[in-house]
């Protein structure tokens, strides 16, 4: 789909959701998408093989032959997905990143999804050249987060999982699926927000808050409306494009782009 330029800094960043799979080339200097991002409906159920297929194909979709960086929504450490909330049980204790490498035949690293959307919007987006605590959440279909301090980001946060309401998960109170899920109109939904934002400002005091996931799209619904903060609100500015921009950071990192 794309002419790749040996003096380009390109690497291919995807994003694995529990809803959908996304992908496109990305200028690792400049933080662009080189083209319009393809979506594919994650499969379910979302095994390794199937999500395997998908990425595979998103890679014969762009003829791409470099490196790759892909996020995932659980835990990931030394390229192990240590959990499977939103995708299927058998991705738990999983070599995921050595799965994906194999499917695809590219150099991968894997990522957890927020940390990506985190890594993204602190060199290019809300969070460039902050100091202090940033702390990101990601509303989709369940609720991921970023911590970064001082420039330096802290990974597998996971404070969507956070105890918190009724004995209930944050993600299972106030993500964006569950707005879609219970229907609720904004100002109940922002009200069970607000919520959690002031549990996360009694645990962490963070300087800023960047809200991002496919629900920031609609930020002028909810975030004028929250209240007792001590610190800005603000939405992402890579939108939902920062997990593919964060997975093809890290990969440029890991196999020598930058």
């Amino acid at each position: 789909m794309i002419e790749q330029m040996a003096s380009a800094k390109i690497v291919l960043g995807i994003d694995i959701g529990g809803t959908g799979i996304k992908g496109a080339p990305v200028n690792v200097e400049t933080g662009e998408l080189l083209c319009e991002r393809v979506r594919i409906d994650t499969p379910q159920p979302a095994t390794p093989e199937a999500v395997g297929a998908v990425v595979k194909q998103l890679v014969e979709q762009f003829n791409w032959q470099g490196p790759i960086g892909c996020t995932f929504p659980a835990i990931v450490h030394n390229g192990v997905t240590l959990s499977a909330a939103n995708v299927d049980a058998s991705w738990l204790n999983a070599p995921a990143q050595d799965i994906l490498a194999q499917v695809t035949g590219l150099p991968l690293k894997l990522i957890n999804d927020a940390d990506a959307a985190g890594l993204a919007e602190g060199i290019f987006g809300a969070a460039k050249g902050k100091v202090g605590k940033v702390l990101m959440i990601t509303l989709g279909t369940g609720i991921g987060s970023a911590l970064i301090v001082d420039g330096k980001l802290i990974s597998n946060t996971e404070l969507g999982h956070l105890i918190f309401k009724n004995d209930e998960i944050a993600e299972k109170y106030c993500s964006g699926k569950v707005k879609d899920d219970l229907d609720l109109k904004w100002k109940e939904y922002t009200q069970r927000l607000n919520e959690y934002i002031l549990h996360l400002q009694l645990l962490l005091s963070p300087d800023l808050l960047i809200i991002g996931g496919g629900i920031s799209k609609k930020h002028d619904k909810f975030i004028p409306e929250l209240t007792g903060l001590r610190f800005p609100v603000v939405p992402a500015e890579l939108k939902n494009d920062a997990g593919i921009v964060g997975a093809a950071l890290e990969a440029a990192r890991e196999f020598g782009v930058l």
